[in-house]
């Protein structure tokens, strides 16, 4: 992550951290090594990390063009989620309205107001420090016109029912519980819903869209036409992240 390099050590060569960030710093120029220590906890999704190095965490990211400023100490940046943020840029279509209800720093709307400068999205984040660094990206990377940052929670902020006709739900383990906020944002009579969450690695792609068409039909939305499943990542021992896009009538 540009000056920062991420690195997993097991527990019995921690104690060499310091050689080793130095090495990694001779032949590479990285000026921090942050190595997990623990789970990613809480809702703000905040890393458990040791430092090594350079004090300093901030670093800034380029990838497919777009650019990331962040605390890579207090905020996450999956780098196996670079495909999926490319492959949801170039879903975004003309003169859509799209709303991000997990934005962070702008990991996914700011390659799609990049990719498509005649869309509009909302970007809703609690963190504010992710907030922070959202609001610098979008400034960073010249999509202000496009791009209206909201700080709070998306369960509580004032958002226009039926304004949106895309909306992404970027949240791990899973977004599903957020598919009833998500509905009544959709505009009418259909709309498009992108669901991430953590399944089973064997026969993910059945499980994660079972899973999501089990809660559309409790909450009384209809598909039209098939969900679609992709596997984004690994996700620890026996588990993948998975999107599901899912195209429903608004109920």
């Amino acid at each position: 992550m540009g000056r920062v390099l991420l690195l997993r050590l097991p527990p019995r060569l921690r104690v060499h951290g310091s050689l080793i960030a130095d090495a990694w710093h001779q032949e590479l120029g990285i000026e921090t090594v942050l190595v997990p220590c623990g789970p990613v906890h809480g809702e703000l999704r905040q890393p458990q990390l040791l430092v090594f190095g350079e004090p300093s965490t901030e670093t800034e990211v380029l990838e497919h063009g777009s650019r990331w400023r962040l605390d890579a100490g207090k905020l996450m940046f999956a780098a196996g989620n670079r495909v999926e943020r490319l492959r949801f840029a170039r879903l975004v279509q003309r003169g859509e309205r799209v709303a991000d209800l997990f934005a962070g720093i702008g990991y996914f709307t700011i390659p799609a107001a990049r990719a498509e400068p005649r869309a509009r999205f909302v970007a809703v984040e609690k963190n504010p420090t992710a907030y922070r660094y959202l609001e610098e990206n979008v400034r960073l990377n010249r999509v202000e016109a496009q791009v209206r940052p909201i700080l709070g929670d998306n369960r509580e902020v004032p958002l226009e029912a039926g304004s949106f006709d895309r909306i992404l739900l970027g949240y791990l383990p899973s977004s599903l519980p957020w598919v009833a906020r998500a509905l009544p944002l959709l505009a009418r009579p259909a709309g498009s819903l992108h669901l991430h969450l953590v399944v089973e690695a064997r026969d993910a792609l059945r499980q994660a869209e079972s899973a999501v068409s089990a809660v559309l039909d409790r909450e009384g939305a209809e598909p039209v036409g098939p969900l679609r499943g992709r596997e984004v990542k690994p996700y620890g021992p026996g588990r993948t992240h998975v999107v599901v896009d899912a195209t429903v009538r608004v109920p």
